[in-house]
């Protein structure tokens, strides 16, 4: 039979390290404009508590979206051995295009696939390139989306980048930007045979809720006083989000698993997306009571939100890719092993992909 199978995988970790300690002194303010009353450093400490995030990445000045994405997809493709001419598709999950530093305009003109296939020297017009915007589910959604146009007999060979800086659109004085952070990851995959019990794409659940939940994630005025209302910057309803998450999320990795037909003693690994660890926890906790397990194995779900924070469509790419290349302590892939890539983001969008590797 023929399986959806990731043949290699890249990614791009930035240089510039942003702690904790960085936003100790930093004036956050509400919604409503005024000074939180809390103690920076306080506010500091309790986000910590909450989200695991101790410090994050930020690319340098000169590199842009498509930039990282390149460095990513080039370290992929090496990994895959692909010829980059035999490419059919090049899928590119981002969110804000290219936004240059000390700017907030974005740019997507041309796609940041088609930049990115520039900048990786393909030639052949026969490979395809687009973007896809799916909020931070974005990856795990071009990887679906492969699964479909291999499946159709469109393309046999797919690069899947997920690429963002969001350190370029986050509102200083508005806590929730120590969430994020910048980074990209890709991978590569094929078409190929296989047998019953062998690697590939084994299943896959989507979903997208989008009445209320539409403005649970979206760009709004600055909160510091007399901000122009003309910029714009990525603003979360943190509660709204959480509840969302936990609700829908641990259905929706139940619903793709089941659809696999694997039992859920056989699931060494989840990768979810880095938003949160307590969130991350609480979902998979969740999920296993789902099949009436009290508590989810030590050591499934692996994490780098500790060090990374949260870089949207990049979290899982780079997460698997540091995985796989027995880069996370304590963390292992073996062939056979059957693991979900699981996230949720604006939109409100949710996906799951049962893959064994």
């Amino acid at each position: 039979m023929l399986r959806s199978i990731i043949t290699g995988t890249g990614s791009y970790i930035p240089p510039v390290v942003q702690s904790n300690l960085d936003f100790a002194k930093q004036v956050f303010y509400a919604e409503n404009q005024q000074p939180l009353p809390t103690p920076a450093n306080e506010v500091v400490e309790k986000f910590k508590q909450i989200t695991g995030i101790e410090e994050r990445r930020y690319t340098t000045d000169d590199l842009t979206t498509s930039d990282i994405g390149a460095i990513a997809a080039k370290a992929a493709l090496e990994d895959s051995k692909v010829n980059p001419e035999e490419i059919d598709q090049i899928i590119v999950a981002h969110n804000f295009g290219n936004v240059i530093k000390h700017t907030i305009q974005t740019d997507a003109v041309p796609s940041l696939a088609s930049t990115i296939k520039h900048q990786l020297g393909i030639r052949n017009p026969n490979c395809i390139a687009y973007d896809i915007l799916f909020g931070c589910p974005g990856w795990v959604q071009g990887v679906i989306q492969a699964d479909a146009f291999f499946k159709a007999g469109i393309a046999k060979k797919a690069l899947i980048i997920g690429a963002e800086t969001l350190s370029r659109v986050i509102d200083m004085y508005d806590r929730d930007s120590m969430i994020f952070s910048d980074g990209a990851g890709a991978a590569v995959v094929e078409y190929l045979e296989t047998t019953e019990t062998g690697p590939g794409l084994l299943s896959a659940s989507v979903q997208t809720h989008s009445i209320e939940e539409v403005d649970y994630i979206h760009m709004g005025q600055s909160f510091f006083p007399g901000s122009d209302p003309r910029i714009r910057y990525i603003k979360m309803k943190g509660r709204k989000v959480y509840e969302y998450a936990m609700k829908y999320v641990p259905a929706a990795m139940k619903d793709c698993l089941d659809k696999s037909g694997i039992p859920i003693s056989q699931l060494k690994k989840v990768f979810i997306h880095q938003a949160n660890e307590k969130m991350d926890e609480g979902i998979i906790k969740r999920m296993f009571q789902l099949y009436d397990i009290p508590q989810a194995p030590e050591g499934i779900m692996p994490m780098s939100i500790h060090w990374l924070g949260n870089s949207s469509v990049a979290t899982v790419p780079t997460l698997f890719d540091h995985v796989r290349k027995d880069k996370v302590k304590d963390q292992q892939l073996n062939p056979g092993d059957v693991i979900l890539f699981a996230s949720v983001g604006a939109g409100m969008n949710i996906n799951a992909v049962c893959y064994r590797y």
